[in-house]
Order: structure tokens, then sequence, then C-alpha cells
């Protein structure tokens, strides 16, 4: 019986992961014992929502291939999210809210995907034309401003906590990460995924939909974006025009360092989500270790140079 080498790949990068993040949790108690409580872990886990659901729609495209990237997923969040108020502002039902957040989103992601397949423009130039378009427009929409009139029983769910653990976290991003491994690993459309990243001219010669197939993840990723601006709206109460700042990044960041390939067809939605907490855990002790912006930064890219060399002198060693 022979072992999946992506799933190995993906088992080794959880547990390499893991290990860096009892290595933090250690180091920080060394330092900041004071730090550790309910409340830090519900701060972690409420940061770690936004950026969760932009990272698993970057990772899906990433998985993709064909040079895969959504550099705008930061924009789409903000512009959604101001968008959807906006709407609200000019009579819409309060109870359309999330709906028309995702499907602003998805609509945005879309127009990246007919960029990308239609108009064969390189992904990483497309997305970052679309960044500054889409966040653009959220700071001329606004004039900067934040969007307030937030439904209290939107406030109630985004702010709510269980037994420490945000609401948002529980209901939106814990289903949505089971859902998206089990379609990529346990469905035909899953094995496409991996296929047009693994090879995409294999995959279209064996009849698979390349296009179609990119153009939905593309969608996707922006659906999960506009997700984000909803779970914003709800935890801040109001839409902010800045919300998704430097998320295209972070999210990179944690695709990267969660074991996807940035080739594509390798990785898993379970290191991302991984990832995620391990980077929000650092940085949200560098912060109470009142280390400087700039220091975090370095920290962080430092620890993604590292994982990355770890993981490959670790093939290397098999």
């Amino acid at each position: 019986m022979t072992s999946n080498p992506a799933m190995n790949g993906s088992s080794r990068i959880l547990f390499l992961l893991a290990a860096l993040w009892i290595a933090v949790v250690i180091l920080l108690a060394l330092f900041k014992p004071s730090m550790f409580g309910e409340a830090t872990v519900t701060t972690i886990l409420q940061f770690s929502t936004i950026l969760a659901l932009v990272a698993l729609g970057q990772g899906l495209v990433v998985l993709a291939g064909g040079a895969g990237i959504d550099l705008s997923v930061g924009g789409i969040a903000s512009l959604s999210a101001v968008i959807t108020m906006l709407a609200v502002k000019s009579g819409m039902p309060v109870l359309a809210i999330p709906l028309v957040c995702i499907f602003a989103g998805a609509a945005l992601g879309a127009f990246n995907g007919l960029l990308v397949t239609r108009l064969s423009i390189l992904p990483l130039i497309a997305t970052l034309g679309t960044l500054f378009i889409y966040s653009g427009l959220a700071v001329a929409l606004t004039g900067g401003a934040a969007q307030s009139g937030v439904p209290v029983w939107l406030l109630t769910w985004g702010r709510g906590v269980v037994f420490g653990l945000p609401v948002p976290f529980i209901t939106i991003v814990i289903p949505v990460f089971a859902v998206g491994s089990l379609l990529l690993m346990r469905t035909a459309w899953g094995c496409w995924i991996f296929a047009m990243g693994y090879n995409e001219r294999s995959a279209r010669l064996v009849g698979i939909p390349v296009d179609r197939a990119r153009l939905t993840m593309y969608a996707l990723s922006g659906a999960l974006a506009g997700l984000a601006g909803l779970v914003s709206i709800a935890w801040l109460g109001s839409a902010r025009p800045n919300i998704g700042q430097n998320l295209e990044l972070e999210s990179l960041t944690a695709v990267m360092l969660g074991g996807v390939a940035i080739t594509g067809g390798v990785g898993g939605v379970g290191g991302v989500l991984a990832a995620v907490i391990l980077l929000i855990t650092l940085k949200t002790g560098l912060l109470q270790l009142n280390v400087n912006t700039v220091w975090q930064v370095g920290i962080v890219g430092a620890l993604l140079i590292a994982v990355l060399l770890i993981d490959r002198l670790s093939k290397r060693w098999r």
C-alpha cells in the first residue's frame, strides 16, 4: 500500500506548525505570562477569523496553478463591506446584508477571473490592478469614513463569545474549512484543482475545463473575502474602507507558511488555518511585548523563510 505524497506533505507541515506554535507560546509565557487568559485566546481567534477566510480563498487560487494569485482580496473585503452598508442606507432590508456582502465579493472575484481566463492577463498584474481599483473605490464612495447602521442582531452574532471562542469563528471558519477540506480531498472537483496546479497542460488534455474551474476559484476567493467583510461589519459595528489593508500579503504568507506550493498542485486547507493561528498568535504576543511594528514584519518574514527551508531540508533527508 503506497502513501500519498500530498497527504504526507500536509502532515509534515501541520506537525512543523504545531511545533512552532508551541515554541512561540513557551517563549511568550516566559517573557509575558500575564498575557495568557481567556481574553487573549478570544482576541487571537477573532483576528484569525477575517484572515482565515481570506487566506482560504487565496489558497484555492494558488493551489489551482497557472501562476494563480489574488492580490485584490483586501480590496474586495473592504469594497464588499462598503457596498453593503451603502445599500442599507439606500433602503435595502437589513436581513439582506449577509447575502449582498457575499454576492458583491463573488462578483468582484469573478471579474478577476475574467481578466485572467478570458483576457489572458497575468494574475499578478490583473489582481494588482483590481486591488488599487477596489481599494480606491471603497475610499472614494465613503470619503474615507466608516459606514454605520449595522443592526443589533448582526452585532450580537459578530461580537458573541461561547466558552471563550468567538461565535463567527465557530459558525463560519470551522464549517467553511471543513467543507473546503472535504471538497478538495473527496470530490472530483478537488482532483481537478490538484491536477490543474500540478500540470495544467495534462489537465487540459484529459478534458478538465481549466478556464471555467479557474474562474470559479477567483469567484470563490472573492466570496470568501466578502464573507470576511461581513465579519468585519458584525465585529466592528461599521463598514471601514481600509479594513482589508495588508490582507493580500498576510493571506499569501499564511498560504505559503501552510504548505501550499506557490506553483500550485500541492497543499491543503488544514495547514493554511494552522498558519493563520500561528501568525496571529505571534503578532499578538509581539504586540503585548511592545515590539516595534517594523520588527514584527521582519520576524514574520524570517519565520516564513525558516519554515520553507526546514520543509525543503526535511524532504531532502527523506
